[in-house]
């Protein structure tokens, strides 16, 4: 099929939840293919989730023996890829004692350890959960409320009870919003979604001495940042912290879907049967997929490519800045979770990219998100810099000649 067949179908049978402009239905390592056989430098990752690329061959072996070994059976029953799973993941997280839970995404995750903080403190008549502005934490009822963005809750009311909002990057603020009633502080590393902010190097410090000294919870949503994202395995790592628990999904399947929760001692075993459970989660198929992620991960040194591309990446982007900087703020982001921050929509930028064969993503209004796998190569980052170099000069000069006032267009002169 053809772009406009399948749009036609999507119309057709679809809730309109998304608007789609490509119809994409290939991909190897950084690059995609559309159904008219055009290719895209793919910066977009599925959001954060193709972590070691497209059809990695480890991935897809394991996927292909897995499917045909076993692929589900309930919870009711050993499964042996699931504590093998969960062993690799708490074996790299540092948190002493700690277990995991695994579901099928990162709302389901974040709602997980929502249920996590209100049970361990329902006997101190403990249920609320500090999150903080502009952060994003999922789409269920519980996990939307909890985002600190009015814009995904409008028309959803009336929402659950038993959330608070703090300013991120202000322990002030959260000091503020602790009262008897505050079961745990729920906050990002790296607020991706809320236009790629990272936390300051002392507030998660702050943070965890303030849960400590309250005798509250700290928990991570690690969704976006987590599994290398920002070169460690973990975002919290970056700050010497550790969390009581912490969520996890997209970059851990690498594109099949699974969720976790890793719990330190405290938590590790506040579930019991009965408590909370999943149809799907954690199945076989999903834990060799994400057993081979991380298995990559490791034997391709993938975080110090992280490091070295994310160093190498940001420093192009700079001279971009620099170069545009009556337009362009600037640069933000760990590892490879980056934003170029204009102080124009980033929206026109995104559209011009995608014409000019590369894939981005606008997030928070004028923020440019860039997201390439892990395992990406010096000469896909610099394909990447030329594009967007000359994405910021076309725009330049079409603002330019629709508004020879600068204060009109605003690019500058």
């Amino acid at each position: 099929m053809n772009t406009e067949e399948i749009a036609q179908l999507q119309q057709d049978y679809l809730m309109p939840t998304y608007a789609p402009g490509i119809a994409l239905v290939e991909g190897t390592g950084t690059f995609v293919w559309d159904a008219e056989g055009n290719e895209y430098l793919d910066f977009v990752s599925g959001i954060a989730v193709t972590s070691i690329g497209h059809c990695h061959p480890k991935m897809v072996h394991a996927v292909q023996d897995q499917v045909g070994t076993l692929v589900h059976v309930s919870n009711l029953y050993f499964n042996e890829k699931q504590p093998v799973l969960a062993k690799a993941l708490t074996d790299r997280s540092g948190l002493s004692g700690a277990k995991c839970f695994f579901c099928n995404s990162g709302a389901e995750a974040n709602e997980g350890l929502i249920k996590l903080a209100r049970l361990w403190g329902s006997t101190q008549g403990k249920y609320e959960v500090i999150t903080m502005q502009k952060s994003f934490h999922g789409r269920t009822l519980a996990t939307l409320t909890a985002t600190g963005q009015d814009k995904v809750k409008t028309g959803f009311g009336p929402l659950p009870e038993g959330f608070v909002y703090a300013e991120f990057n202000n322990i002030e603020s959260v000091e503020k919003a602790v009262t008897s009633k505050t079961a745990a502080v729920l906050v990002e590393a790296l607020q991706g979604e809320g236009g790629v902010i990272p936390a300051e190097p002392e507030f998660l410090s702050d943070l965890r001495k303030l849960c400590d000294e309250k005798g509250i919870l700290l928990l991570c949503d690690e969704v976006q940042a987590g599994v290398g994202r920002t070169g460690k395995w973990f975002g919290f790592q970056n700050y010497d912290v550790q969390p009581d628990a912490f969520s996890l999904a997209k970059g851990l399947g690498n594109g099949f879907p699974i969720g976790a929760i890793v719990a330190g001692e405290k938590l590790a075993n506040v579930f019991q049967p009965g408590h909370h459970a999943t149809t799907f989660g954690g199945t076989p198929l999903a834990c060799a997929a994400a057993l081979s992620v991380v298995d990559v991960i490791e034997e391709e040194d993938l975080l110090t490519n992280t490091m070295m591309m994310g160093a190498y990446f940001v420093e192009g982007l700079c001279d971009i800045a620099v170069k545009h900087k009556k337009w362009i703020s600037g640069v933000r982001g760990l590892g490879l979770l980056l934003g170029l921050v204009l102080d124009v929509p980033a929206a026109p930028l995104q559209k011009k990219l995608q014409e000019k064969g590369m894939l981005a993503l606008a997030t928070a209004g004028n923020v440019l998100r860039l997201l390439p796998p892990l395992n990406v190569k010096q000469e896909e980052v610099d394909q990447a810099l030329m594009l967007i170099a000359e994405a910021c000069v076309e725009l330049h000069e079409e603002s330019a000649a629709l508004s020879p006032n600068p204060c009109e267009c605003g690019m500058g002169k």
